[in-house]
């Protein structure tokens, strides 16, 4: 049977590049959005470096609880103009900050996002695709009418794809058993995310736990190189 790798997690705003490091390492990438969206999480927000030290980029989401991430309209697009006159100020003098500029502003000011969720999923399938020229395939739990819960739902899920491979962030360690995925024929790779290598960054300290875009305007189509598992497990 041919080796198929596949990777299960919610969709982020802008996220780090763990993330894309984990869809780098992967054939198939399945976006999990059929799960209780969290206030507070990555779901709608990041981190990039401004002159001033960390700071949040947040989409306003509701205060509403009780929904999934599917579910999630972003109720005003005023956020849209602001996100981006303050990416604009902070990474302007970076080395591939005009290499991208017209992308970003086009999904900032050429586009009325409603759902936090297909936003999140553009941007960061054209990022893989496009930027860093990943070969992954993009699925979303919803095409499989899963109906089982933590551990038993990745499996059911895997199963479902045919996966040989499953990688995951190591925060899943609490209710992904091992054994129970090799006895059905999967292997289980907990992603490292130590050890990274540092590029050029504005604004020292160099800080590793920032959006993606961080890399992009410093590194531009350079920006694999910096993720230490490329390829690891193919």
């Amino acid at each position: 049977m041919k080796k198929k790798i596949v990777a299960l997690i919610q969709s982020n705003y802008l996220p780090w590049k763990g993330y894309f490091d984990i869809i780098s390492l992967s054939d198939l990438f399945v976006f999990h959005d059929d799960l209780q969206y969290t206030k507070q999480d990555w779901r709608n927000r990041n981190k990039i470096k401004t002159p001033n030290g960390i700071r949040w980029l947040t989409i306003p989401c509701g205060s509403k609880e009780n929904r999934k991430i599917y579910d999630v309209i972003i109720p005003n697009p005023d956020w849209q103009k602001s996100h981006w006159e303050i990416i604009k100020y902070c990474y302007h003098k970076a080395p591939y900050f005009n290499y991208y500029k017209d992308f970003f502003e086009s999904i900032y000011l050429g586009v009325r996002w409603n759902s936090l969720s297909a936003l999140n999923q553009y941007l960061i399938q054209y990022i893989s695709t496009q930027f860093f020229k990943m070969k992954t395939k993009f699925d979303d739990t919803r095409n499989y009418r899963l109906i089982q819960h933590k551990g038993a739902r990745v499996l059911e899920l895997l199963k479902k794809v045919e996966a040989t491979d499953y990688i995951s962030g190591p925060s899943a360690q609490k209710y992904i058993k091992d054994k129970q995925f090799l006895n059905a024929g999967i292997h289980v790779h907990w992603m490292d995310y130590s050890g990274y290598k540092k590029y050029h960054q504005l604004y020292p300290p160099f800080t590793h736990e920032v959006s993606v875009i961080d890399l992009l305007f410093s590194e531009g189509p350079n920006g694999l190189a910096f993720m230490k598992s490329h390829n690891k497990f193919k």
